[in-house]
């Protein structure tokens, strides 16, 4: 029976790169790999042998010559498997027969997957120290607080060590025993013949659970576990300067860990609500500020807000609708930094009135004439009008005209 492409059984293009082979290779390893489908332990092991076998050839240049000439019934009779170093006797050997392998280049990385990095430091055991799990909690804070800090108190649901068996799952005084199955290493081996060789599977005790001991007596508060839910109250401080999505960590205050390993950490992460007078640009603010039309076109002083309280802000005459002032170092603080702040950009619009009294009126149509406007507003009869109106200048050729 003829056997797959190689090329197709790793889903690569027949002119793929030795790193676009290898990358396929990995994923489909972790993908198939029977620690991984132990609900269909067989057919994962038969997809499991022919990525494998595939890569052994593909990855090895004279080899992967040779199946672009010939084809993969030329490896048919094992060629492949022990030629390459991937299938002979003891070659799955639990990972351990892929680690000498070099055709198989770098399948420790893959190990590494498997137990997010972890496995290769603790030798592989699941019984060794392992560090607590780390924890979120989401604060809301104002502002103002997150502009210039502040500190709070928090309630964090977690898991803590029970203070009554510290840890040990077992009732003070009683006895803990070496687990007969694992005999305290928390794995158990389970090996099996194939054609191939002999297939090593490292699982979890199943009789221990994995802490490779066994409890005649479970604690009563924590009922074995070595843990007891709480509600633990922190004072943690935010900085000054801290933006929307930051994210602080709080060392130590994560789940305990089992078998001696550390806590893992808390990360508290700080949400900022809107202010309703300004918005944030980096570490500079930014408001708006309404004046009327005489300070724009007069000059004034305005009292404008301030993250640091009301200040005055001078208004040039001929100011327009729209201009921007800069107020230095009345931003947000920098943060991480002594004394540092950004800068406050004040918006300055223009307001027009909606309603003006007759004299109002009267004042801008006369504003209006004297910088050469004609027919402003709605004047009250044509007779009015026509009074209003001012005259029009001669030019230079009328009067020359009329002295004709």
């Amino acid at each position: 029976m003829s056997k797959r492409d190689y090329y197709e059984v790793l889903g690569v293009p027949k002119d793929a790169s030795d790193a676009e082979i290898k990358k396929a290779f990995r994923k489909l390893a972790i993908k198939y790999h029977p620690d991984k489908n132990r609900d269909d332990p067989k057919t994962a092991e038969e997809k499991f042998k022919e990525v494998n076998e595939a890569y052994s050839v593909l990855s090895n240049k004279e080899k992967r010559a040779q199946y672009d000439q010939f084809g993969p019934d030329a490896f048919q009779n094992g060629n492949a498997a022990g030629g390459a170093g991937g299938f002979g006797q003891g070659g799955f050997g639990g990972f351990g027969g892929f680690g000498g392998q070099g055709n198989f280049g770098g399948f420790e990385d893959i190990f590494a997957d498997f137990f997010g990095g972890q496995g290769r430091r603790q030798g592989g055991s699941s019984n060794g120290p392992r560090r607590g799990a780390d924890l979120r909690f989401d604060v809301e804070i104002s502002f103002r607080n997150a502009a210039f800090g502040t500190e709070m108190e928090i309630e964090v649901p977690k898991e803590e060590t029970c203070d009554r068996c510290h840890g040990t799952g077992a009732e003070p005084g009683s006895d803990v025993e070496t687990c007969p199955v694992c005999h305290g290493t928390g794995q158990q081996r389970v090996v099996q013949n194939t054609p191939f060789g002999q297939m090593v599977n490292v699982r979890t005790c199943s009789h221990c659970g994995g802490t490779g001991k066994i409890i005649k007596k479970k604690c009563s508060k924590c009922h074995g576990t070595g843990t007891v839910k709480v509600r633990k109250k922190l004072k943690i401080k935010i900085p000054a300067g801290v933006d929307d999505g930051a994210r602080l960590r709080v060392a130590g205050e994560g789940e305990p860990g089992e078998r001696g390993g550390g806590h893992g950490d808390l990360y508290v992460y700080i949400f900022v609500r809107r202010d309703p007078q300004f918005s944030r640009e980096g570490n500079d603010i930014r408001s708006k500020e309404t004046i009327s039309f005489a300070q724009a076109a007069l000059g004034s002083t305005v009292r404008v807000d301030t993250l640091d309280g009301k200040i005055d802000l001078k208004i040039p005459a001929g100011t327009q609708n729209g201009t921007e002032f800069r107020i230095r170092g009345k931003g947000v603080p920098v943060l991480g930094s002594k004394g540092r702040r950004g800068d406050h950009y004040v918006q300055v619009t223009v307001a027009v009135p909606k309603r003006l009294s007759d004299k109002q009126k009267e004042l801008l149509r006369d504003f209006a004439y004297a910088g050469g406007e004609t027919w402003v507003g709605e004047p009250k009869s044509a007779k009015d009008s026509s009074q209003d109106k001012p005259k029009e200048k001669k030019g230079f050729w009328s009067r020359l005209k009329e002295d004709i």
